[in-house]
């Protein structure tokens, strides 16, 4: 007899990762609208390069907020209440991104009060991204079966892919055979707005899923933790699971370093060398490479698309291949992946060659990121805090993230207009000592439950060591 149920494990999975789905749609969807915004906001209000930056970067403060304020959401309000509030908030981003102008405003009159008020859209729907990025795979990782906890996880990156793919398709289709000047006026509001409908969804499909087990017994609610297991394992496997999570929160411990300070540090860099490789950067301004490199802008739209595809795939040998191989060998192997594909982009930007050559080692580059730093990252995330400081751990890793992505998102316009090759240069050194980390001071936590991972920290803590003795 099976001791899991998988089909009910997966589909409840599959909801959650509908959080990922729209933190990639929403941070993608400005690939798509950053030349429009350039041309509606930046020209007609002659701003600089770095207020230009700042602007198509201002989800990421918002990303930053949601981050740091997830810690006490899950854990006042729970896991899946918390991805129904980041639900309303891309709702509601959605529209007022795509017209920022209702109430207040007169439709095509740019002003310095208008781009505020589309930039506070912005933080809104970012707020959610916050939230989704750091609940989403809590929420799977708590109810996942350890075996299966490493795909199950890569599942959520596999969603904010594929959300970026989708809205490249958007984008190309919105854009597709129009003018510059409609896509400019235009085109840009239908490319925020569609965004409604997955976030419906989204909202829609949470009041069918559960609470996770981990949250409910933290609330006493054991009978309703018992239930949920139940439907995940067998009844023999179910009650032994609960009788392990119930130990892990009879421990004293909940205070954020009472567990040391190692695990919070490995989880907040962990986050930080994601964004400092410099991932988005090609995520969010992939169009504007290729069109630097000579496309059209709709063939540079396409181009991303390709990307998009190319990622997916990856994402996928990452699914298949994280509860097989591990997480700390993928990482490493990605690490060099990534360190080949910048200084590639970086000697073609040193000798002004542009062309094929540099697709390629984009492509390399983010086929590299993405079967390794992309999911990994939130699977190690998800897994490596006990349960009792998950919550407020888990918060401040992906505020660090999401601060680390906006400094190196909002920076890159001005450092590129320093120098292209130094910029790219940059984010494969910070690939090397990726790298180096990971082989130093990352653990390896796959096949492990939860509580067996928790178990492993307090005894590699010298004052638990300290405790066994004298028990002795």
């Amino acid at each position: 007899m099976k001791k899991h149920k998988s089909l009910y494990i997966v589909l409840i999975t599959l909801v959650a990762t509908l959080g990922g789905l729209l933190f990639g749609y929403d941070t993608a969807v400005i690939s798509g609208a950053e030349g429009s915004l350039q041309t509606y906001f930046a020209d007609n209000l002659d701003l600089s390069s770095l207020a230009h930056g700042l602007t198509v970067s201002s989800a990421l403060i918002g990303c930053i907020i949601g981050g740091l304020l997830s810690g006490y959401f899950s854990t006042k309000f729970g896991r899946k209440y918390s991805l129904i509030l980041a639900a309303v908030l891309f709702l509601f981003s959605a529209i007022g991104s795509a017209y920022p102008e209702l109430l207040f405003f007169t439709a095509g009159e740019p002003s310095y009060a208008l781009l505020i008020v589309f930039n506070i859209y912005r933080i809104i729907g970012g707020i959610g991204v916050g939230l989704a990025s750091a609940v989403a795979p809590m929420y799977i990782g708590e109810i996942a079966p350890s075996h299966l906890r490493g795909r199950l996880v890569s599942l959520n990156q596999f969603a904010i892919i594929f959300g970026m793919l989708v809205v490249y398709f958007v984008n190309w289709g919105i854009a597709r055979g129009q003018t510059i000047e409609w896509v400019n006026e235009i085109g840009w509001r239908f490319m925020f707005a569609s965004e409604a409908i997955p976030a419906i969804l989204f909202l829609l499909l949470l009041f069918t899923v559960p609470e996770t087990p981990r949250y409910l017994v933290s609330q006493n609610k054991n009978d309703e933790a018992l239930n949920i297991l139940s439907k995940i394992y067998d009844k023999t496997m179910a009650k032994a699971t609960l009788y392990e999570i119930n130990n892990s929160f009879d421990s004293k411990k909940g205070k954020l370093f009472s567990f040391g300070a190692t695990v919070v540090v490995v989880g907040i860099l962990l986050s930080v060398f994601q964004q400092f490789v410099g991932i988005n950067v090609a995520l969010y301004y992939a169009p504007r490479i290729f069109e630097s490199m000579g496309a059209a802008r709709d063939a540079s739209m396409f181009q991303t698309i390709i990307m998009g595809l190319v990622n997916v795939i990856f994402t996928i040998i990452a699914i298949l291949t994280v509860d097989k191989f591990g997480r700390k060998p993928l990482l490493i192997i990605g690490s060099i992946g990534m360190t080949v594909g910048m200084f590639g982009v970086a000697g073609l930007a040193f000798s002004n060659t542009i062309g094929i050559a540099t697709l390629i080692f984009i492509i390399i580059y983010t086929a590299s990121f993405m079967m390794s730093w992309g999911p990994i990252v939130w699977v190690l995330i998800s897994e490596i805090f006990p349960n009792k400081i998950r919550g407020q751990a888990v918060a401040i890793a992906v505020a660090a993230q999401w601060a680390a992505n906006y400094f190196i998102s909002s920076t890159y316009p001005m450092m590129m207009e320093f120098s292209g090759g130094l910029t790219y240069g940059f984010y494969g050194v910070m690939s090397i000592l990726s790298a180096i980390f990971v082989w130093k001071f990352v653990p390896e936590t796959k096949g492990k439950s939860l509580e067996q991972l928790e178990m492993r920290l307090r005894r590699d803590r010298p004052e638990e060591k300290v405790e066994e003795s004298s028990a002795r």
